[in-house]
């Protein structure tokens, strides 16, 4: 590159919301919240099934919202804070990745977050979870696709900033990779979202964290 001249800067909009955003906010601010919850916040991957019933634990709240992004969580974190609950398990930035946001810009994110549960809720255990791969065989989410590069740089920074914050990895990436790092077909219908064998294998991770 010659010298003087700055790379350009990726374009992203960190004030996407999905569709049903704050209609899903209001319900959750709407439910009684107890120390014993343990909550499961994220996107679709999350909103998808009923922790409660797949975990059989009666004490697990879904906090996710379909095609979330980590501004989004941040910007209805205060929700799940103010509930001061037993645990919070983490899954967001997939989104993040396919409109463009910067691997750099997910991962401070991560710390705002973080930091931000810490302080609002000591006694809160966190439990942050690796990205789960993508597959491009099918042809749905075509900008979530092929992103294994970015998806690797997120989940070692994840790694990093659990180590620096003191909480909890969970890795769920290589349980859902095949040989090719691509998200395993028995685990996917459509090359982003899970079948139901997905969120058993899922769940049977998560067992030892409950």
């Amino acid at each position: 590159m010659e010298e003087g001249i700055k790379p350009e800067k990726v374009k992203y909009d960190s004030t996407y919301r999905p569709g049903t955003y704050q209609v899903q906010v209001d319900y959750f601010r709407n439910y009684k919240n107890s120390k014993k919850d343990i909550i499961f916040l994220g996107n679709s991957l999350t909103a998808h099934i009923d922790w409660s019933e797949l975990l059989q634990n009666k004490h697990v709240r879904n906090r996710g919202i379909s095609s979330d992004i980590t501004f989004g969580v941040l910007e209805r974190l205060d929700e799940v804070i103010e509930g001061k609950p037993a645990k919070v398990f983490l899954l967001i930035g997939i989104n993040d990745i396919s409109r463009n946001v910067p691997e750099d810009v997910i991962l401070a994110n991560y710390s705002k977050i973080i930091r931000r549960i810490k302080a609002g809720s000591p006694k809160t255990k966190i439990y942050v979870q690796t990205l789960l791969p993508t597959n491009n065989s099918f042809d749905k989410f075509k900008k979530h696709y092929n992103k294994e590069k970015q998806t690797a740089v997120v989940n070692q920074g994840i790694k990093k900033i659990a180590a620096t914050e003191n909480v909890t990895v969970v890795d769920l990436h290589p349980h859902f990779a095949d040989g090719d790092g691509k998200l395993k077909l028995e685990y996917t219908h459509d090359g982003l979202h899970l079948t139901i064998e997905g969120y058993k294998k899922w769940a049977e991770i998560l067992e030892k964290y409950l």
